[in-house]
């Protein structure tokens, strides 16, 4: 097995006039300097420039050593995370999606604080799927298409969903209890849908093919008939034509759920 090189090293800018670090890299060899030499117009070389202006010089330190490429993005990343928008780094770095948000510690996150999400679900009524068949017999569903199935064969057991109906509202709140199957694989109570009186029967279309609908099992915790669906006009109340969404950077739909469904989320989630 090849040795792994760890030649690598992490480094810092930092302004002499306030001592303030205002970029972090990774590299090898002389890499550190190379950002001296940089005339392009992004912030960092602004940085530099208003710097030698000021007739001085960045200081530039080496913080970890002997690293290999994988070990330095991560450190990178880490520091470009710690301090945020005080640096001139244009992205974020490798690994962002492993990092929390930035000034979210006020809030209770999915897949930080929590082991599952909080999830916002188009229900998509029409010819192959309705409300009352979901909500009666516990599910949410989506196919003729992979873009549609896709994205609701995401859904993991114990993630929280909220189901929304266009032109109504939302209509239900409910815990993820099984993976979205192929129809004619779904049961409840042990029988297929097609043993239940079923309002739309067009939902066994295409079921032995990748158009499929995939139904995934629902245990609702709150839900309501169409015509009492909750809603406010012209409030920002989060609404989209996705399949499903992250309801995790939506406080203040989030707020008008709770209220209007009696629930907290918190208490719904499950704790990693």
């Amino acid at each position: 097995m090849t040795d792994l090189k760890t030649d690598y090293y992490v480094y810092v800018y930092i302004d002499p006039r306030n001592f303030e670090e205002f970029y972090f890299g990774k590299g090898t060899g002389s890499r550190k300097k190379a950002h001296l030499t940089d005339d392009s117009d992004t912030e960092k070389s602004k940085r530099i420039k208003a710097i030698r202006a000021a007739g001085m010089e960045p200081v530039i330190k080496v913080i970890a050593k002997d690293l290999t490429e994988h070990e330095a993005f991560l450190i990178e990343k880490t520091l470009i995370w710690k301090l945020g928008r005080t640096l001139t780094n244009i992205s974020s770095g490798h690994f962002a999606e492993k990092f929390r948000p930035h000034n979210t510690f006020h809030l209770d996150l999915s897949g930080f604080d929590f082991k599952n999400g909080l999830y916002y679900v188009n229900v998509g009524e029409g010819t192959h799927r309705c409300w009352d068949d979901c909500r009666k017999f516990g599910f949410l569903s989506a196919g003729q298409h992979r873009k549609f199935s896709d994205p609701i064969r995401t859904l993991e057991p114990g993630d929280i969903v909220v189901a929304f109906l266009k032109s109504y509202g939302y209509v239900g709140i409910g815990r993820v209890i099984e993976k979205a199957v192929r129809v004619n694989d779904f049961q409840v109570n042990g029988k297929s849908l097609k043993h239940y009186p079923i309002k739309i029967t067009d939902i066994f279309e295409n079921y032995d093919n990748d158009k499929s609908e995939y139904p995934v099992k629902i245990e609702w915790i709150k839900s309501v008939d169409s015509k009492q669906a909750k809603w406010k006009q012209k409030s920002g109340l989060f609404a989209s034509q996705l399949i499903k969404a992250s309801l995790q950077g939506q406080p203040k739909t989030i707020e008008f759920l709770e209220k209007e469904f009696d629930v907290q989320f918190r208490d719904l989630l499950l704790v990693d």
